[in-house]
């Protein structure tokens, strides 16, 4: 049976109003303070959790949901999340609602019930059916991803087109002329956004026209990654080059070049997006551009603090811009040399 707080008021010899305010920190002399709280620990007494959560009005929890939480970037972010929450005293509740817009909506349906103070929540997809619930939604929401212009809601992103930028800039640099993309699906925002960005850049690099072919695959995942590369090496099998769309497609690539006897890097330069720690444990290392996942998740869990202080506040928008971190999978090896 689940010890109540009577029973610990009449353990600690005080009525319960002195327990109640003993336990929750309100006036009471050191004595019963102190009486209060050995009864407690005594009888193993665990606070009523919904209890506190109607009489403070505050579930003292914020919900975290991403597509997968299995992804690397995810990871980091969710870190970053729960140490910057954690000192305000707040916990974090993790949700993976997958790829499709359903569970990103049923999940908000269910914050709307009030398990949760508020939420930041990552979407692959932003579609006017998540955007009308998300300014429905009766707590406090940061989006880490692209959001209209006219959308009012605390949004922190990654300039991910740079960051596409950056990769193809890089390859060139070291005499790389046949490029080709490892891509996520188009009706994603990461997968539009960096299949535009790569045609662009290889464009401004005077690049030739059909020099830089692109791949979609299926999700942003290391199998879907292996599929697509392979399928990308065997039409262009002069490709010098691949950037990936994340990190994890970019590991795919490494498997789809070994299987057709192409080495990384003396034969195919790879790199990926997101700099995620699966970057350094790779071999060889892999070459990743940064998009701050970190600092994104830190910076939205700042954003839904300060909206959980000030509700009237006017919305505000991060971007976090890229870098570039160099590791062996780019590297010049002498059977290629600069071209």
């Amino acid at each position: 049976m689940r010890v109540t707080l009577t029973q610990v008021a009449q353990r600690a010899g005080v009525s319960l109003a002195s327990a109640s305010r003993a336990l929750n920190g309100e006036s009471a002399s050191p004595r019963t303070v102190e009486n209060v709280r050995r009864a407690a620990r005594e009888l193993a007494y665990l606070p009523d959790a919904r209890a506190q959560s109607l009489k403070l009005g505050s579930t003292r929890q914020l919900a975290f949901a991403v597509a997968d939480v299995g992804n690397p970037v995810y990871v980091e972010m969710m870190r970053a999340v729960e140490e910057t929450v954690r000192e305000e005293g707040y916990r974090v509740l993790i949700s993976s609602t997958g790829s499709a817009e359903a569970g990103e909506i049923e999940l908000l349906h269910g914050l709307g019930r009030g398990y949760a103070d508020g939420l930041i929540l990552s979407p692959l997809r932003i579609t006017d059916a998540l955007l009308a619930e998300l300014v429905r939604l009766p707590l406090a929401v940061v989006v880490v991803g692209l959001l209209p212009a006219s959308t009012q809601v605390d949004n922190v992103r990654a300039n991910s087109a740079a960051g596409v930028r950056l990769a193809v800039e890089h390859l060139v640099s070291l005499g790389h002329r046949r490029l080709g993309l490892v891509n996520g699906p188009l009706d994603t925002t990461p997968g539009r956004v960096r299949g535009a960005a790569f045609a662009s850049a290889c464009h401004d690099a005077g690049l030739p026209t059909g020099a830089a072919p692109a791949v979609v695959a299926d999700d942003f995942t290391f199998e879907a990654g292996i599929k697509a590369a392979r399928q990308l090496l065997k039409r262009h099998p002069s490709l010098d080059a691949v950037v990936a769309a994340n990190d994890l497609l970019a590991t795919g690539a490494y498997h789809a070049a070994f299987d057709l006897g192409r080495d990384v890097p003396a034969d195919l330069a790879v790199v990926g997006m997101d700099d995620s720690a699966l970057a350094s444990q790779l071999h060889p290392t892999l070459t990743s551009v940064s998009l701050g996942s970190a600092e994104r998740g830190r910076r939205a869990a700042e954003l839904l603090l300060a909206r959980l202080r000030d509700p009237g506040r006017k919305a505000t928008r991060v971007v976090v811009q890229p870098r570039l971190a160099v590791r062996q999978s780019t590297a010049v090896t002498s059977n290629r040399g600069r071209r």
